[in-house]
């Protein structure tokens, strides 16, 4: 490998290009007419224009990447998150170009991507799962296979993630009503509008476990991310370690998912998410074969350059060289995302960024593909920033994460700050106790 495409935009975009210079590697950036300004573009080797506008016009479109990579003498491809990061259609179009897709075999996309096949695959290797069923065809399909797996339910796609196309629901009626509004959104975001049903664990945290791999066979795990802050199925919250959660059950799910994905040849990084209730402990809920949003708080308790290694590992180099054990968790690190949003009204805000100032402080680190002056469109997901606070224990990160987001300045649009700022003074966050059934917004307005 000598020079990489970047196949996205933003946050994402930006940090790989650091991560191609820091293993000495030219990088390439598309961008559509919307982000031509973004501050990022600068910094890669080379860029390349898309036509269009909306997502389904740049960066969901194949045609355009794939004639990027032919012009740009590019040699591999990183998809980074969303878009077309678990496609295995266009990652076997990559490899069909003669260039190396940085992430799993298409074959290990198509079947991890799809999480009612991915359920069936983890738990003949042995991992917990809830009760589920196949994919169902219809609302009646969908009402019998609720009463078999037994209410509370959860209707989801097979395929995507975000929380798009999700609804939980306490009995049939419920499920009936929702499932053709499910199927109509999981068919318009993902292409595939096929749903199953999955039981509900209510008062369970989110917790996923960082998995990286090479050709060889050799898996590791880096430890945990508590993802239990959500709205509507979106993290807003990410931290590491899982506050309350015991460390014997961590590391036996650990040792679990080490066996399993080594089993399944698994290489690249990858995300394997669970509900964890005290009760009922774990269970899988799907399988990320890409870079998480949130893969930074991971590096700052491993000192590990998640970005940097999965490149180095698409290059061909042994994970037992590059990482020769699992790394200890020093201190925490907890992450905040900055949305451009009415977080009250619960929309997306757009507008032109005349003020964008984002903090620089010791032990924060800021994630962003956004400058002053960039306008901030309908057309993509309104992540403006991540930002990334570690300290030696989990009140210092907690409360350097507080200092770090009072210091943002946004003007031109409206952001989720004060939303952020408020669930950091929640005695439930601050416990490190809320469950994913817990509303943000009745978390922000009981503080």
């Amino acid at each position: 490998m000598r020079r990489v495409l970047i196949a996205n935009r933003g946050a994402i975009a930006a940090r790989v290009v650091r991560a191609c210079q820091a293993v000495g590697l030219e990088s390439v950036c598309v961008y559509s007419a919307a982000d031509r300004d973004a501050p990022y573009l600068a910094q890669a080797t080379a860029t390349h224009a898309l036509t269009g506008l909306t997502a389904a016009d740049s960066y969901l479109d194949q045609g355009q990447l794939l004639e990027a990579l032919a012009r740009s003498g590019a040699d591999a491809v990183h998809p980074g998150y969303g878009f077309l990061s678990e496609d295995a259609d266009f990652a076997r179009a990559v490899g069909d170009a003669g260039a190396q897709f940085v992430g799993p075999a298409p074959e290990l996309i198509s079947q991890l991507g799809d999480k009612a096949r991915a359920r069936e695959t983890l738990a003949a290797a042995g991992l917990p799962v809830f009760p589920a069923s196949p994919p169902v065809a219809d609302s009646r399909e969908a009402v019998a296979a609720a009463q078999a797996v037994g209410y509370p339910v959860l209707l989801k796609p097979v395929a995507g993630g975000g929380g798009i196309g999700m609804a939980a629901a306490d009995d049939a009626e419920a499920v009936s009503a929702a499932f053709d509004r499910c199927q109509r959104l999981a068919q318009a975001a993902f292409g595939d509008g096929r749903l199953f049903v999955e039981r509900l664990v209510r008062g369970g945290r989110h917790i996923e476990l960082q998995l990286v791999g090479d050709r060889l066979g050799t898996v590791r795990v880096l430890h945990e991310r508590d993802c239990s802050v959500q709205r509507r199925h979106q993290k807003l919250l990410e931290q590491t370690p899982a506050p309350g959660v015991p460390r014997a059950a961590i590391e036996a799910l650990a040792a679990q998912a080490t066996r399993a994905f080594a089993d399944l040849g698994y290489h690249s990084l990858g995300t394997l998410e669970t509900l964890w209730h005290p009760e009922q402990g774990f269970g899988v809920l799907e399988v990320n074969t890409r870079i998480q949003v949130e893969h930074a708080v991971t590096e700052a308790v491993t000192g590990v350059d998640l970005v940097a290694l999965q490149l180095r590992l698409a290059a061909g180099e042994r994970l037992a060289t590059l990482l020769p054990e699992v790394p200890p968790i020093r201190g925490h690190a907890i992450e905040a995302r900055l949305y451009a949003e009415d977080w009250r009204a619960g929309h997306a805000a757009t507008g032109t960024l005349r003020t964008f100032e984002l903090p620089a402080m010791r032990h924060v680190r800021v994630e962003s593909g956004y400058g002053a002056g960039q306008p901030v469109t309908p057309y993509y997901d309104p992540l403006l920033a991540k930002i990334i606070a570690w300290g030696p224990d989990r009140a210092l990160a907690l409360g350097r994460l507080g200092v770090a987001l009072r210091a943002v300045s946004v003007r031109g649009v409206e952001t989720n700050r004060e939303l952020l700022l408020g669930l950091l003074q929640h005695p439930e966050v601050r416990a490190g106790t809320v469950t994913t059934d817990r509303s943000v917004t009745e978390l922000r307005n009981s503080v």
